[in-house]
């Protein structure tokens, strides 16, 4: 089946404007006593609030996810796959690389400690190396209801993601009302599952073949819509948590944070046969591919080169340090991004040799041959999911301790993913070449 260069090119696009919108809006100040604070510009200098349009860009990486996971899905059904063993798939692509980021982090976080390093000091390190969790259990949500979710499409059609957004918007105004701010949890899967939802709807020609004048509408509603819950309702115009702004259309998505995605979607779908044609040249489908290869090494690792730089420019009081927000401070974003950027290829390049050699040993021992443990992959699924929702709301470590019971749960709750399918019987000729070794050792 050839490969569709567009999808690729928008789940690269949104990692790479995530990368930059963080790297962009990160503030450090080196304080009096020599502690690090890192204070908060969309907050202290309220017009950045706007940049967030731009940089909030994560509906397509869902839409991306969707698409994908819809012809994924299809293929493995027709050749009488089962839903365990292709959720258990995602799950393992995705725990890999982030069991071994969290195992390294932690253990720095506990040397740290160890040692006495200022805790404020380190739970700002801490958070900063899991601001970007949020993402995670909410995706591992949506490939685990995957199965059920493409069977509603299969049904439905469009009709499935109009429903998750009314509810969606329900939810949000039962949040609003203050009866039960809880509920709004139920958003982190309706509003980015809505996105995800018409993923599977691109797949099959819902949102272009048959309906042409649907992204237009999508593009305009979406937008409009969200200029005027932003004017005249009580949402900010930030897409981005900013700290003591209620309510918040991130945490947890909001009904503004829904047409945003709706009108992100419409968007892209506009876009598209002018950037499939750029996508055409192969210079640029090969900067593309390399990118969407590292995507998720490039999201995980991406503020450590803040921490490399933080202490190779700002401890050491080497760093000029500007007014927050003055034509200096933002003069010197451009080598700020240009260091962070050279600095983030070098860490990518060594994480990739330790995440393809952890991947390709997983893969031999524990080969994708079924059949697999479900009594093992779902439990695992939602410890996982549990301990990542708490390093996404609180960071690797709260007033500088170590986490030593979610460090625990994610780790349990790894294993059993990855056990979930049984190990190899190793063959005659790997036995003999074993035995050899033995017998020459």
């Amino acid at each position: 089946m050839s490969r569709d260069r567009y999808v690729d090119f928008l789940r690269a696009w949104a990692i790479v404007l995530v990368v930059l919108g963080h790297w962009l809006i990160t503030a450090l100040l080196h304080g009096p006593g020599g502690e690090l604070t890192a204070p908060e510009l969309l907050a202290s200098v309220p017009w950045t609030q706007w940049l967030t349009l731009l940089f909030q860009i994560m509906p397509l990486f869902f839409l991306a996810g969707g698409h994908a996971a819809a012809g994924s899905w299809a293929r493995t059904r027709s050749a009488g796959g089962t839903a365990t063993g292709w959720v258990g798939r995602r799950a393992v692509r995705l725990l890999l690389p982030t069991t071994l980021y969290s195992g390294l982090v932690l253990l720095a976080v506990g040397v740290c400690s160890a040692v006495g390093v200022d805790p404020g000091t380190l739970a700002l390190v801490g958070w900063a190396m899991a601001m970007q969790f949020w993402f995670l259990p909410v995706y591992l949500l949506l490939s685990a209801l995957t199965p059920a979710l493409h069977a509603a499409h299969r049904r439905w059609g469009l009709a499935v993601p109009l429903a998750m957004g009314a509810v969606a918007l329900i939810a949000d105004t039962v949040v609003l009302t203050g009866h039960a701010s809880h509920v709004g949890l139920l958003n982190y899967v309706l509003v980015w599952g809505v996105a995800y939802q018409l993923g599977f709807c691109r797949h099959d020609g819902l949102l272009t073949e048959r309906r042409p004048l649907l992204p237009a509408a999508l593009a305009a509603g979406g937008g409009l819509a969200f200029a005027v819950l932003v004017a005249l309702g009580p949402f900010p115009v930030s897409l981005i948590l900013v700290t003591g702004q209620t309510p918040s259309n991130t945490n947890p998505p909001s009904a503004a944070m829904l047409c945003w995605a709706v009108a992100q979607v419409g968007a892209c779908l506009l876009a598209a046969p002018v950037l499939r044609r750029v996508l055409q040249r192969e210079r640029v489908w090969r900067v593309v591919r390399s990118v969407g290869g590292v995507s998720m090494t490039l999201y995980l690792w991406h503020m450590l080169p803040v921490l490399v730089v933080a202490a190779a420019f700002y401890l050491t009081g080497l760093a000029p340090e500007p007014a927050l927000g003055s034509a200096a401070w933002w003069a010197l974003r451009v080598p700020w991004l240009l260091v962070l950027g050279v600095v983030l290829v070098a860490v990518v390049s060594a994480v990739q040799r330790w995440e393809g050699g952890l991947v390709k040993r997983y893969e031999r021992i524990r080969p994708d041959a079924g059949p697999y443990r479900p009594w093992l992959l779902w439990p695992g699924l939602a410890v996982c999911a549990t301990a990542l929702s708490r390093f996404a709301t609180r960071g690797f470590t709260t007033d500088g301790r170590f986490p030593a019971l979610p460090a625990l749960a994610l780790a349990v709750g790894a294993a059993l993913v990855l056990i979930h399918r049984r190990p190899t019987e190793p063959s005659s000729t790997e036995r003999a070449k074993g035995d050899a070794l033995e017998e020459a050792a």
